[in-house]
């Protein structure tokens, strides 16, 4: 996976192209899509995190109508504020969808599934017998399973996207979000399900490692 940097164009065009299969005739969006997945404040939400969740989604996918899925993918972080505007970055993304993708002429009923799909990604939570969020959902989290050096390289990623937030703010509440996933179910696609082993192994290293930090940063401040 091409890093900030590395390798730039090639992801540009191949996401292009992508773009181009799903919505044709519409590159003034993509490439202001592009343009916004790579903001210099981005070092994991960037266009490379976009391109394996469309891979992903092809991967995990099981017989679902991917077009509303992929329209999804592109948008779920095109808005990505830190910290957050007056609205959640998710919401504003589904709002950025709404403008965008009714000038390309897309119908209420699939606007409001994109939308839909899009602030499912705020929680990963999909509801029952909702095999579209679920593929989405299940996309956006493949990461948690990447192999140990690619896992790390995520997780400093993410640090350095929050560079501004205070080390004990950060550890406690990367925490939080990481104990609440590795308890509840990470996966639920039938293809998705085979990662969470090594998710929750991934999962279970970090929090213990946040955990220490946050502890010797307490310690810290009290003696």
């Amino acid at each position: 996976m091409p890093t900030e940097g590395e390798g730039a164009e090639p992801l540009s065009q191949e996401l292009m192209t992508r773009w181009e299969a799903t919505l044709p005739h519409q590159e003034e969006i993509a490439a202001t899509l592009l343009a916004r997945y790579a903001e210099p404040h981005r070092h994991y939400h960037t266009g490379s995190h976009l391109l394996s969740v469309l891979q992903m989604i092809d991967e995990f996918a099981e017989g679902e109508d991917l077009f509303l899925v992929r329209l999804a993918a592109w948008f779920h972080d095109a808005v990505y504020a830190i910290p957050p505007g007056q609205v959640p970055n998710e919401e504003a993304s589904a709002r950025l969808a709404v403008r965008e993708l009714s000038r390309a002429g897309l119908e209420q009923e699939d606007l409001t599934q994109v939308t839909r799909l899009i602030r499912l990604t705020a929680t990963h939570t999909p509801g029952s017998r909702d095999p579209e969020g679920e593929l989405l959902c299940d996309a956006d989290l493949s990461i948690l399973a990447a192999p140990r050096e690619e896992y790390a390289a995520y997780a400093t990623a993410v640090r350095d996207e929050y560079a501004a937030v205070p080390e004990e703010a950060f550890l406690a509440g990367r925490l939080e979000i990481l104990s609440r996933l590795n308890e509840g179910e990470i996966f639920r696609t039938s293809k998705g399900r085979t990662l969470t082993e090594a998710a929750k192994a991934n999962l279970a290293a970090e929090c213990a490692t946040l955990q220490n930090r946050l502890n010797k940063l307490v310690q810290g401040s009290t003696a």
